[in-house]
């Protein structure tokens, strides 16, 4: 039987879906290796999954001194709330 968590997989790759979600469901400050840590993956992997959701107008790093927070473009927040919801439709 498969799981609905695995059936997922088949048509997302977890940890971008992931992160996505996280920073959608967050209301705090997030930073990328706040990120990495709930998604569990390493903090470059984080790192190059943001760079190219960057790349996609789906996130926008905004400088705060020594630190980088991330933050969900309009777009980003809409592909995220999609990604949650087939997740919780499957």
């Amino acid at each position: 039987m498969v799981r609905k968590k695995d059936i997922f997989e088949v048509f997302f790759r977890k940890k971008p879906a992931m992160i996505l979600v996280a920073l959608r469901k967050s209301t705090k400050n997030r930073y990328g290796s706040i990120l990495a840590k709930e998604v569990d993956c390493t903090y470059s992997h984080a790192v190059k999954i943001l760079q190219e959701m960057e790349k996609a107008k789906l996130v926008d790093f905004e400088k705060q001194g020594r630190i980088k927070v991330i933050k969900l473009t309009d777009n980003g927040d809409k592909v995220a709330e999609h990604i949650e919801r087939i997740r919780n439709f499957l």
